[in-house]
C-alpha cells in the first residue's frame, strides 16, 4: 500500500499524492488530461519496489487535488506546479525528481524544462510530443466535454460511453477501478473526477496552443537530461513522423515504441511500459538506492 501524501503547488493549491518510496531517487508520475494519479498507482507501486522513490499526483483540477480558485490551467499553470512539487522532493530527497507525463503531465514537465532547464533530473514522455496530431487531439477533448457538465446517471452508463470511446480495450469485470475517476454530486449523477473548466474555462489547457507548441519544440531543442519517448504504437495522437520529429531535436533521448498499445499506454501495456520506464531510470540513474 502507498502512503497518501499532501503536496503543494504554484498556487499553493493542495495536490494529493501517492507515495512509494523504495529508495533516494524520486520519480514524479504525472498523468494525462482527465485522469487520476491511480492511472500510475501500478507503475508507481513497481518502481517504489524497484529501488526508487514513487509519487502518483492527481494534477490540480483532477481527483483528490484542488480546483484553483483563479481556474488556471493552462499548461503554464501545469508546469509552474512540476516546478513547485520538483522543490519540494528536492527538499526531502537531496535530488531533482525523474518526471513520467503522459500526455498532459509530458507536456507540463516538458514545458516546465523549457522555463528551466535544470528542474527535473530525467524525463519520461508517454505518448506525446511537441506536435500530435490535431484530429487525434480534437477526439480527445470532445469525448472529455460531451459528458462533463451533464454526467451520467449510473457508473454503468460511464463504462458504456468508455467502451464506445475505447473498443480495442476490454471492458474490466469490476467498476471499483472506473469509480475512482468519478465523483457523484448532489443531483445523484456521476460526472467525471475533473474541473469542467479545464477544457471550458477562459484559462483552460486549450489556450494558445499555437504558442504552446512553439514553447515545447525550444525546450526540445534544448534537452540536457536522460530523456526517454514511449510510444503507443497504435497512438492515434503520436505518429512516427511526430517521433522522428522529436528525436531529431533531442538526439540523446532514447524511443520506445510500445505494441498493443494507443495513446493510453499505461493502460493498454501497463506490464511492458513499467518495464521500460524502471530499464530507464536503472540504467540511467543507478538502480536506485535502498530507503534509509
Amino acid at each position: 500500500m502507498g502512503e497518501r501524501r499532501i503536496l503543494t503547488g504554484a498556487d499553493d493549491n493542495a495536490l494529493v499524492a501517492t507515495a512509494f518510496v523504495g529508495g533516494r531517487t524520486p520519480v514524479l508520475l504525472l498523468h494525462g488530461g482527465g485522469q487520476t494519479r491511480h492511472a500510475f498507482e501500478d507503475a508507481a507501486e513497481r518502481i517504489g519496489e524497484a529501488g526508487f522513490a514513487a509519487f502518483a499526483v492527481d494534477q490540480r483540477g483532477h481527483g483528490e487535488s484542488a480546483w484553483p480558485a483563479n481556474g488556471g490551467y493552462a499548461f503554464a499553470d501545469y508546469a509552474r506546479d512540476v516546478a513547485r512539487l520538483s522543490d519540494q522532493l528536492e527538499a526531502e530527497f537531496g535530488r531533482r525528481p525523474v518526471a513520467v507525463g503522459a500526455s498532459l503531465g509530458g507536456i507540463a514537465s516538458l514545458y516546465a524544462l523549457g522555463v528551466e532547464p535544470h528542474v527535473l533530473e530525467g524525463l519520461v514522455l508517454v505518448d506525446v510530443t511537441p506536435r500530435m496530431d490535431p484530429g487525434g487531439v480534437k477526439a480527445v477533448i470532445g469525448f472529455m466535454a460531451e459528458r462533463a457538465e451533464e454526467g451520467f446517471a449510473t457508473i454503468e452508463e460511464a463504462a458504456d460511453a468508455i467502451a464506445a470511446y475505447l473498443p480495442h480495450r476490454q471492458r474490466p469485470s469490476s467498476l471499483a477501478g472506473l469509480r475512482k475517476n468519478l465523483r457523484q454530486g448532489e443531483d445523484g449523477r456521476w460526472r467525471w473526477h475533473w474541473d469542467p473548466r479545464f477544457i471550458t474555462g477562459p484559462r483552460s489547457v486549450n489556450a494558445d496552443e499555437q504558442a504552446t507548441e512553439r514553447a515545447l519544440l525550444a525546450a526540445s531543442s534544448r534537452l540536457a537530461i536522460p530523456t526517454l519517448l514511449v510510444r503507443g504504437r497504435s497512438s492515434e495522437l503520436v505518429t512516427e513522423e511526430h517521433a522522428r520529429e522529436f528525436m531529431a531535436l533531442a538526439p540523446q533521448a532514447e524511443y520506445v515504441d510500445i505494441a498493443g498499445a494507443r495513446h493510453m499506454v499505461a493502460g493498454d501495456r501497463n506490464d511492458v511500459f513499467t518495464d521500460a520506464i524502471i530499464a530507464f531510470l536503472r540504467r540511467r540513474f543507478g538502480g536506485g538506492a535502498a530507503a534509509a
